[in-house]
C-alpha cells in the first residue's frame, strides 16, 4: 500500500474524498505540463503521462481511455485540416493542446451546459484557444437526435473527427454525423468512432460504410475503435 493510500485509510471519508480529489489535480496539473512540453513524446507507448492524465481528469469510466485516446491524438499530429470533436472532454484538451502547436483548429460538439462549462474552464486555465465550443441542446432531425452544429460558422474541410458522443441512448445514437456533417468533411478524412465494441457502434459503421462505399477498421484491443476513411468519390446525400 502507498504511503498516499495508508494516510487516506485513517482518515474520515469526506477527508479521504477531499484529498482524492487535491491529489487529482496535482497529477492532473503535472501530467499536462510534461504533455504540453511534448505533446509526441506524451503519447508513446513508453509515456505515463496518458494514464496520469485521464486519472487526474477524474472521469475514468466516460473518458476516452489510453489506447483510443492515444488513436486520436496520433492522427491529430498528422491532420492536414480542421479536427471536428463530437462530445467534449479531455480529449478535448489534448487535441486543442496539439492543435495549438500546429496551427490547427479543433471543433467541438458538446449537450450538456455544465459538462461544457467544465471542459471550457480547463481550456482557459490551460491557455488553449484553438479549441471552439458548441455547446447547444441535441436537434431531433426525424429519424435520429444529433447535435446542432453551427453549419454556416464552420469550416470547411474537416480533415478528421473524433465520434464519441452523443451517448448511447440518444435516437440513432452517432449515426447522424454523416449525413449532418458530410458536406464538412474532406475527401480522405478519417472518422474514429469510439466504443466497437458495442454493437450499436459496429450497425452505425457499417450503415456508414454501406452509404459511402467504403470499408473501414477496428484497431485495438483493450479499447477496440473504428476507423473509416470519406472516400474521394462525392456521394449524394439527403440533406437536414
Amino acid at each position: 500500500m502507498s504511503a498516499f493510500n495508508k494516510i487516506g485509510a485513517a482518515m474520515p471519508w469526506r477527508l479521504r474524498r477531499y484529498g482524492r480529489a487535491q491529489h487529482r489535480k496535482y497529477v492532473f496539473w503535472r501530467a499536462m505540463k510534461r504533455f504540453l512540453r511534448d505533446p509526441g513524446l506524451s503519447i508513446t507507448e513508453r509515456s505515463s503521462v496518458l494514464s496520469d492524465l485521464i486519472y487526474g481528469w477524474g472521469n475514468e469510466d466516460w473518458s476516452a481511455l489510453e489506447e483510443y485516446l492515444q488513436g486520436c491524438l496520433q492522427h491529430a499530429q498528422r491532420a492536414e485540416g480542421p479536427i471536428l470533436e463530437c462530445g467534449t472532454g479531455l480529449s478535448t484538451i489534448l487535441l486543442g493542446a496539439i492543435s495549438q502547436q500546429r496551427g490547427n483548429v479543433v471543433w467541438s460538439l458538446e449537450h450538456h451546459p455544465l459538462w461544457g462549462e467544465k471542459v471550457a474552464s480547463a481550456l482557459e486555465r490551460y491557455g488553449i484557444s484553438s479549441a471552439h465550443l458548441c455547446i447547444r441542446p441535441l436537434k431531433d432531425y426525424g429519424s435520429f437526435t444529433w447535435y446542432d452544429p453551427p453549419l454556416d460558422s464552420m469550416p470547411d474541410g474537416f480533415s478528421m473527427v473524433v465520434c464519441d458522443g452523443p451517448p448511447g441512448d440518444t435516437k440513432g445514437g452517432r449515426y447522424g454525423l454523416l449525413p449532418v456533417m458530410r458536406s464538412k468533411l474532406k475527401p480522405g478524412a478519417a472518422i474514429l468512432l469510439d466504443d466497437a465494441s458495442r454493437e450499436q457502434e459496429k450497425k452505425i459503421a457499417a450503415r456508414w460504410a454501406g452509404e459511402l462505399r467504403t470499408n473501414y477498421d477496428t484497431l485495438g484491443s483493450r479499447k477496440p475503435y473504428i476507423v473509416l476513411r470519406i472516400p474521394n468519390v462525392n456521394q449524394q446525400m439527403t440533406p437536414y
